[in-house]
């Protein structure tokens, strides 16, 4: 294993366990959002609260259980998408979905940048059954995102 890899392994597991944003949080927001997502493959499960600001996304929680991919990538989406606005999040979730489809390739771009901590899972993408547990909690915040959005009038 490449020094490389070994330090996206460590990005992985220290984010598995610190949890970023694990614990939903009570959001006094006119626009909040939840959605609940499972991994019928292998039963991971995120639960997802996204509280908007307007255009700025104000807080990202969630609460689940799963395997050290699926865990650590929701904590790492809450400190790439916290106290940004849309477009930038959803910039991120765009680059972190091609960055799962590059086969283990990085991006090799500007989208690298975008995704800080979020690159550590260029390796998920050479193994299909992993991608699920990677992109479930971005598949939570999108439906959390719709969620909260309807409520713009």
């Amino acid at each position: 294993m490449s020094s490389l890899e070994q330090m996206y392994q460590q990005v992985i597991m220290d984010h598995a366990r610190e949890g970023h944003g694990r614990g939903l949080a009570d959001l006094n927001l006119v626009q909040v959002g939840e959605s609940h997502q499972v991994n019928t493959t292998c039963g991971d499960e995120i639960r997802l609260r996204v509280g908007l600001d307007g255009d700025r996304i104000e807080s990202v929680s969630w609460e689940g259980q799963g395997c050290s991919i699926s865990q650590a990538s929701v904590s790492v989406l809450h400190d790439l998408v916290e106290g940004e606005d849309i477009a930038e999040a959803e910039a991120a979730m765009e680059a972190f979905r091609d960055l799962m489809q590059a086969r283990g390739e990085e991006l090799g771009d500007e989208r690298d940048d975008l995704l800080g901590d979020a690159t550590a899972f260029v390796g998920v993408g050479k193994y299909p059954a992993r991608i699920k547990c990677a992109m479930l909690g971005w598949a939570a915040f999108k439906d959390a995102m719709i969620q909260a959005r309807k409520d713009q009038s």
